[in-house]
């Protein structure tokens, strides 16, 4: 007898729709981190390029960063709104402050600056502030993007960064660049991430779903 064969789907199961996969939002800060907390974001990518900042990022996860912001921190928070009504005006691009999962692994998350779906194509928008020009785009920043797509299932990303000096902006726009997603590189973050979720140990208790306002 010919053992059976499994069936396999004529067509992949579709990804899940980025607005499905909301954990948090960062209006509710205390949730936000809480949420941030049982899992590998954006910012902890950002610094993910060799086994020793792997390390290094195992050790922020689980003692703490001692970095709580600064006076540039605060000019970045500062000017984002603005920034954003400016994204918004020029590429269509909405203001977002919703924490996602990933549809691959609900530890994956990330909380871009700008999100919008034409078409089923989705585009995101991050955004910075700097007291220095830019030779190119801060590696730390393309792996922030590309973790970013990954996350959310996107195409392409808007950077936008503000130069200014004394915390007075230099320009009168932004100044702003599409990185477009990159497969390879996201695969090699996937991995170095599940190194350091795997580091980290048991898994954390899934979230509760996410009510918009709390109710």
């Amino acid at each position: 007898m010919t053992p059976a064969q499994p069936t396999l789907p004529l067509w992949p199961e579709p990804t899940p729709d980025h607005t499905s996969r909301i954990v948090a939002d960062s209006s509710d800060r205390v949730a936000w981190l809480r949420a941030r907390s049982r899992g590998i974001t954006a910012t902890d990518v950002a610094k993910l390029a060799t086994e020793n900042s792997v390390r290094a990022v195992v050790a922020d996860k689980m003692l703490g960063s001692r970095f709580s912001g600064n006076t540039f921190t605060d000019h970045g928070r500062a000017r984002e709104p603005e920034i954003a009504s400016w994204v918004r005006e020029r590429f269509g691009i909405e203001p977002s402050t919703a924490l996602f999962r990933s549809a691959d692994n609900d530890r994956h998350l990330a909380t871009p600056d700008g999100v919008i779906a034409r078409g089923g194509i989705v585009h995101l928008s991050e955004i910075k502030t700097t007291s220095k020009p830019w030779r190119s785009i801060p590696r730390g920043y393309l792996r922030q993007v590309w973790w970013q797509q990954y996350v959310l299932g996107a195409e392409r990303t808007l950077l936008v960064w503000e130069q200014h000096d004394s915390f007075v902006p230099v320009a009168g726009d932004p100044q702003c660049q599409w990185i477009d997603r990159d497969d390879d590189q996201i695969h090699m973050l996937v991995r170095l991430a599940d190194r350091v979720l795997e580091a980290l140990g048991a898994v954390a208790p899934p979230l509760p779903p996410y009510r918009p306002g709390g109710v």
